[in-house]
């Protein structure tokens, strides 16, 4: 009878040998995502853009676990639960304290939107004090001018993106993205606590192929000119608005990082994923600080838009 019994808990060790290799790589990779490399069709970026998502192979393999009724694979489990945890359990707490500060909204408004009208009355309920509008078109934004012109008395359009304020602004120039077209904009908004600079961007677009990767080359490249347009800033008050189409789990994103901090890291509730609007997978709409204090981050109900806009509330 013992000896049944042996043969029996050890044979619970060796049983599911492949759910717990598979549970164990995703706990590697999970740890370890910084060394997956980018040489190969931009594959690390790839990983780090849906990063979170990587958990949902964790019950997968539970239900593997218990179906073979293996203890290996169950302790094997334990590393990407934990691993999981320590980088996104954070994002599942309340850290808001809203109340008193400037709101700031920012939305791509997107160009085949067909409902202009209807978007900006949307924004404007938002209560925003400044609003970032990207992807404008010559079409479109008279429709958006008109209907935020009585409760945003001060704005700026540079190129397709653009700044409304209800708090006058100065200082606004074009800033350079490395796109063949203006993208980015950089104003100074005056505030009771003094002067803010604001910065609306629109990067450029990433693309997955079958046979190259993930695309990220103008991107990137827009990200690089951006982050030493943020690094070379004056004003350390520093509010950074706009569709980076990036997460800022992407380790192309190092350079605004170090130097911004993500407004729903700071102080938002779950993941505040943005697009497509129909079922948002992933953050690409970002509103970063540097200077000031996020209180409160959220993500606005769709519009007529592919993308849903963001929201945050920051203070001094």
């Amino acid at each position: 009878m013992t000896a049944v019994l042996t043969r029996s808990a050890g044979g619970t060790w060796r049983r599911g040998r492949v759910v717990a290799t598979l549970a164990l790589l995703l706990g590697l990779v999970l740890m370890l995502h910084a060394w997956v490399p980018n040489r190969v069709g931009n594959l690390g970026s790839l990983v780090e853009t849906f990063l979170p998502w990587f958990g949902l192979f964790v019950p997968l393999l539970a239900i593997g676990a218990l179906r073979a009724r293996s203890a290996a694979a169950g302790v094997a489990l334990l590393l990407p639960v934990v691993v999981w945890l320590s980088l996104f359990g954070g994002l599942l707490i309340d850290k808001s304290h809203p109340g008193g500060g400037l709101r700031v909204v920012t939305h791509n408004v997107d160009a085949a939107n067909t409902d202009a009208a209807g978007t900006a009355r949307d924004l404007v309920s938002s209560g925003a004090d400044l609003l970032a509008l990207e992807e404008l078109t010559p079409k479109a934004l008279p429709t958006y001018e008109h209907e935020l012109a009585a409760a945003y008395p001060f704005h700026t359009v540079q190129g397709t993106v653009g700044l409304w304020s209800r708090l006058p602004l100065s200082d606004v120039r074009p800033v350079d993205v490395a796109m063949d077209t203006t993208r980015a904009l950089r104003a100074t908004v005056t505030t009771d606590h003094g002067p803010l600079a604001v910065y609306v961007a629109h990067l450029g677009s990433v693309r997955v192929f079958p046979r190259n990767g993930f695309w990220t080359e103008s991107r990137n490249a827009g990200v690089q000119t951006l982050a030493e347009a943020v690094a070379a800033e004056p004003d350390q008050r520093v509010v950074l608005l706009g569709d980076l189409n990036g997460t800022m789990d992407d380790r192309a994103f190092a350079g605004l990082t170090s130097r911004l901090r993500p407004a729903q890291e700071a102080a938002g509730q779950g993941f505040g994923f943005t697009w497509p609007s129909a079922f948002p997978v992933v953050r690409s709409d970002q509103i970063l600080v540097r200077g000031v204090t996020a209180q409160a981050s959220w993500v606005l109900p769709s519009t007529g838009s592919d993308h849903r806009p963001v929201g945050a509330e920051v203070a001094w």
